[in-house]
């Protein structure tokens, strides 16, 4: 076994009851019998679901406004001009009706 292959594995050891932190031999035995997959497998399965929940699938954006940003989105909220949404959906035939 070459260096990259060891520092690619852990060792692994199943808890003697099932809990929050961790399960049982019996236990992933089942969950591998009940998904026809291998205990390898179901802790790849796992391991996978929990980055989904956790882990942010998207970019970073640029983080919070400045306050240069907020004051202005305040001052264009606050315009005593009145402003309108129209709809772009509506034919100018829809608009005369």
């Amino acid at each position: 076994m070459d260096t990259q292959e060891k520092d690619d594995e852990i060792a692994f050891h199943y808890r003697s009851v099932d809990s929050a932190a961790g399960i049982s031999r019996e236990t992933a035995q089942r969950l591998a019998k009940h998904l026809d997959m291998d205990e390898t497998q179901i802790i790849h399965h796992a391991l996978s679901e929990l980055a989904r929940r956790v882990l942010p699938q998207y970019e970073a954006d640029d983080g919070p406004l400045s306050d240069a940003q907020l004051a202005q989105i305040k001052q264009q909220a606050n315009s005593p001009t009145p402003r309108s949404v129209r709809s772009t959906l509506l034919s100018d035939d829809a608009e005369a009706a």
